[in-house]
């Protein structure tokens, strides 16, 4: 068992010289795979996994400067809209690197995303969505539903400003009507952190309810997101 006052030793590694140094330069103890197997994968930073998922660098750019230019790519964009080729536009990452990336994230959003998350409630959609509540842009949300309420897909629509995002409802519904879909529920987080619908809101709301009800996908709610908490238009009879 790790103790709590144990600290990984490149914690600090962003203003440490020592970070820049090639893996195989490090103290034993100090390497990315050998403290994985000593603590577990939950006591690695993030560029520490990355790099163990790189396993390399390249000519004049070993893998932890690799990794932390990856975790720059990451904190930028929404890892469902990062397309490989995105990846190879860092410098030192070629094709093959980028396709060991891009294998990981599919893979593990295959096995920890549950296969079927049934909807019962509003609060149920909340942990399908959470991680975007800290997004300091406003992300427009789709999660598309069966028959009985199980999800089919979660997807980002759109992404908008600080404080605004514009969506169509053609956006909106495109893929669900792929996916032959019976319900959907929309959301979208405020940066600001206050829930409170706006005019805008309630007004997309609307015709997103009405643009449902013509394409037999009904709008079963749209919830504001952030770090703070949630509105539900259904909870609040807006729908």
């Amino acid at each position: 068992m790790l103790k709590q006052a144990e600290k990984n030793p490149l914690d600090k590694g962003m203003t440490d010289n020592r970070f820049y140094e090639n893996i195989p330069e490090l103290p034993k103890a100090e390497r990315p795979r050998e403290l994985l197997f000593e603590h577990g994968p939950e006591y690695l930073s993030d560029i520490q996994l990355i790099a163990i998922m790189l396993g390399s660098g390249s000519r004049g750019n070993n893998v932890m400067k690799l990794s932390r230019a990856v975790l720059d790519l990451y904190q930028q964009h929404p890892v469902e809209l990062i397309e490989p080729g995105k990846f190879t536009e860092i410098e030192g990452l070629g094709n093959a690197k980028a396709a060991q990336l891009s294998a990981a994230i599919e893979f593990s959003r295959r096995r920890m995303a549950p296969a079927v998350k049934k909807i019962s409630s509003p609060s149920d959609a909340v942990p399908l969505l959470y991680h975007y509540a800290a997004a300091k842009k406003e992300h427009f949300l789709s999660v598309s539903l069966n028959g009985a309420h199980e999800v089919i897909s979660l997807r980002v629509v759109s992404i908008g400003t600080l404080n605004r995002t514009i969506v169509h409802p053609r956006e909106v519904f495109a893929e669900p009507l792929s996916e032959h879909s019976a319900g959907l529920i929309c959301a979208h987080n405020h940066p600001s952190g206050n829930t409170e619908p706006s005019r805008e809101d309630i007004e997309l709301t609307e015709r997103l309810r009405d643009a449902g009800k013509l394409l037999g996908i009904n709008l079963l709610d749209h919830l504001i997101i952030s770090e703070t908490g949630y509105f539900s238009f259904l909870e609040h009879g807006l729908l």
